[in-house]
């Protein structure tokens, strides 16, 4: 389509008369006029103007940030958003670090002097930093650099060394380790002295130039109630002095509940890992760790404990292992004697037994292994001995157990079988009469039951049987581990000691150590004493 634009106006003709004339300029002759005029005005101006309308012209005609809903897939579009991708980038490129700020390390004494040592003070206040100081006459060498007065140091016995050589590389003197030696051995042994011993020794000035120093004082911890002091005296002479230290070796006793586990809950109770080592294994001879002990038994443990006034703690051994059901005592332990055996106070009512431990007074008449069966006729495994005795005779345990089975049990005819902990069981068979019930505990030598001829037996007789592991073994072969007995003698004075360790209140041994009667009642210092009738 072609637009066309007329023009009216009115021109006056030479002669006079008005004429009407009309132009006419196509929609193509009017935008070319206008560019032209455009650029022809734009041609006279400076650069810098040109471009700054060339960007103005773009900046209309761009869109930096379209409407993303619209459009969705144009140019247009996608221009946007890259404009948005690129701006969200830089805001998380400048997204500011919020972690701890590290501080700075603390500077030591030592070190904080060293560093203000190589500072540069100002020169007004009357330092010297930076100033070169140069030799002059008065500056001369020394011949000899003078020795320090004295010398502290520390010393400690090592394994398999001698207090002699431990002085001696310590540069003391062949003189004074002979004579510290002679004035220790007055105290404790010196062999005794534990490794690990740790001495403070301070020696002094050197008597000529080339002889050793001479030793001026050395304290050490001898013993866990005695320090000791070896100083010289203004003579010349060596002198020990001794320092005893308060100990108290109240015993310490831990009770609990035995819970989930007996080990965790001992640890918990407060008790250390040694103690409880050795408690679980004096039970274990006495009763099954795995089937005896119920979560809600009481353990009862003893152990020696020592406490000096200047704070160290030092835990011995075990003393006392109890456990309680029921508010009652299932087993009860002390270590007794020289050898230091955990004994069973059941030891002060001992069971008799039959002669030899066997379980019945009687002979073997039928020994373990195969053999013909005397009512069933043919051949067969004997898994037992038995024992020819008089109807009615006792029947004894053979060792200290629970009763896990009392009554009839098939061609035994009344029978009774004892767990001894361990996985090791004992059956006695073909009774007349049971004398205990099942889940009772039985002592070595109790007697449970009476010979007779029940169930398949041709006669009065005891049928003994073990078990191991649930599987039969020769009772001949067995060996049962004795339990240590008490002196009739000195019944009385286990008596006696149990009832101390049960007497002992749970952490009494953990109260603060009152200071010495004549500590506390003498309150003048020394200086007080120098005053006229102080000591009056």
């Amino acid at each position: 389509m072609r637009w066309e634009t007329r023009i009216l106006f009115k021109g006056l003709e030479h002669s006079g008369e008005a004429t009407a004339h009309v132009a006419a300029l196509s929609h193509d002759q009017m935008l070319q006029d206008s560019a032209t005029n455009e650029s022809s005005g734009l041609a006279g101006k400076p650069r810098l103007s040109r471009w700054k309308h060339a960007v103005e012209r773009w900046c209309h005609e761009v869109e930096i940030a379209p409407d993303l809903a619209c459009d969705i897939g144009s140019r247009r579009w996608f221009r946007g958003l890259a404009t948005m991708l690129g701006l969200g980038a830089a805001a998380l490129a400048m997204w500011p670090d919020f972690s701890a700020v590290e501080a700075a390390t603390p500077l030591a004494d030592r070190s904080r002097d060293e560093f203000r040592s190589q500072t540069i003070s100002p020169l007004a206040l009357g330092a010297d930093s930076g100033r070169h100081m140069g030799a002059s006459p008065l500056v001369r060498p020394l011949a000899n650099v003078p020795e320090r007065p004295s010398i502290q140091l520390v010393s400690t016995l090592g394994q398999g060394d001698s207090f002699a050589r431990m002085l001696e590389r310590v540069g003391v003197g062949a003189g004074d380790v002979s004579q510290i030696t002679g004035l220790i051995g007055q105290a404790v042994p010196v062999d005794d002295l534990a490794s690990g011993t740790r001495f403070d020794i301070t020696m002094g000035r050197r008597p000529a130039a080339h002889a050793p120093r001479v030793l001026d004082s050395m304290d050490f911890r001898a013993r866990f109630d005695l320090d000791l002091s070896v100083e010289r005296r203004p003579g010349g002479g060596l002198a020990l002095i001794r320092h005893p230290i308060r100990v108290d070796e109240t015993p310490l006793r831990i009770r609990g509940t035995v819970g989930s586990s007996l080990y965790r809950s001992a640890r918990n109770a407060g008790a250390p890992v040694g103690a409880i080592q050795d408690y679980l294994r004096a039970v274990d001879k006495y009763l099954s760790l795995e089937s005896d002990i119920a979560a809600q038994d009481q353990f009862d443990i003893v152990v020696a404990y020592k406490r000096s006034a200047k704070g160290e703690r030092e835990v011995g051994s075990l003393l006392y292992a109890g456990l309680e059901h029921g508010g009652k005592p299932r087993v009860q332990l002390l270590r007794w004697g020289k050898d230091g055996q955990m004994i069973a106070s059941s030891a002060l009512t001992q069971a008799r037994g039959a002669p030899g431990g066997a379980p019945v007074a009687g002979h073997m008449t039928s020994p373990y292994g195969k053999r013909r069966h005397p009512i069933l006729g043919f051949v067969r495994m004997h898994a037992g001995i038995d024992y020819g005795a008089r109807y009615g005779s006792p029947i004894y345990a053979v060792a200290d157990g629970v009763v896990n089975f009392a009554g009839r049990h098939g061609g035994h005819g009344n029978y009774v079988r004892l767990g001894h902990g361990g996985g090791l069981d004992t059956g006695y068979g073909h009774m007349s009469r049971i004398a205990v019930k099942r889940g009772a505990r039985v002592k070595a030598g109790q007697v449970i039951g009476y010979v007779g001829s029940t169930g398949l037996s041709t006669g009065p007789h005891l049928h003994f049987e073990a078990y191991r592991g649930g599987r039969t073994i020769n009772p001949a072969g067995l060996r049962f581990v004795s339990r240590p007995q008490i002196d009739g003698k000195e019944k009385d004075a286990f008596r006696a000691k149990l009832g101390a360790m049960l007497g002992i209140q749970p952490g009494e041994a953990l109260a603060a150590i009152a200071a010495p009667a004549e500590t506390q009642a003498d309150a003048l210092r020394e200086i007080d004493k120098l005053a006229p009738g102080a000591g009056e």
